[in-house]
């Protein structure tokens, strides 16, 4: 079934790649808005969460692609994966059967003494790309959350806070945020 579900997100990848340039680009030409940064960071959590997320799908239908490929039609065992990595024959002769995981993302070839090695190396550079992306969207995602919980405390404080006479609330919240009125 990921399989399936990894040819989107392998599509989706240039798409994602172009944004990403033409936001950069955006960010550095004049004429932004005033809040841009708020906003910027909290586009670049959205690119990273869906880089993560992209990244782990790309990674699932390779996993699923190479157990389907152990598992039917002739020649399958075993494992097509395990017999085109780097190994010399004598590994190849002692070669029982694999392993799949899928956190973190592995199909790893077994050994009749038990012992395992990877068919493919790219299996750690996804997995330390998703986790890499995954990681940089909830550190991003930690100041745009904290701006608005202090918003939101911000926002009650003004509306229960006795205002002079004559103020509203925009005037409230400028005082409390220390901004000079408008």
């Amino acid at each position: 079934m990921f399989v399936f579900l990894a040819l989107p997100a392998l599509l989706a990848i240039p798409v994602w790649i172009v944004a990403v340039v033409v936001k950069f680009i955006s960010v550095a030409l004049p004429g932004r808005r005033a809040d841009w940064s708020r906003d910027l960071l909290r586009w670049c959590a959205a690119m990273a969460a869906a880089a993560a997320v992209g990244l782990y799908v790309l990674g699932l239908g390779a996993v699923q692609l190479s157990a389907h490929e152990s598992e039917s039609g002739a020649s399958s065992s075993p494992a097509p994966s395990c017999r085109d990595t780097d190994v010399d024959d004598s590994t190849l002769q002692h070669l029982v059967g694999h392993r799949t995981s899928y956190v973190p993302l592995r199909f790893d070839c077994v050994l009749d003494d038990g012992t395992t090695y990877p068919s493919s190396h790219g299996y750690a550079w996804l997995n330390g790309l998703t986790a890499a992306f995954g990681v940089t969207a909830g550190v991003l995602v930690v100041p745009v959350g904290t701006s608005f919980v202090t918003r939101r405390v911000a926002l009650r404080a003004a509306s229960a806070a006795p205002l002079a006479a004559g103020s509203g609330l925009r005037d409230g919240l400028d005082q409390i945020f220390h901004r000079p009125p408008s």
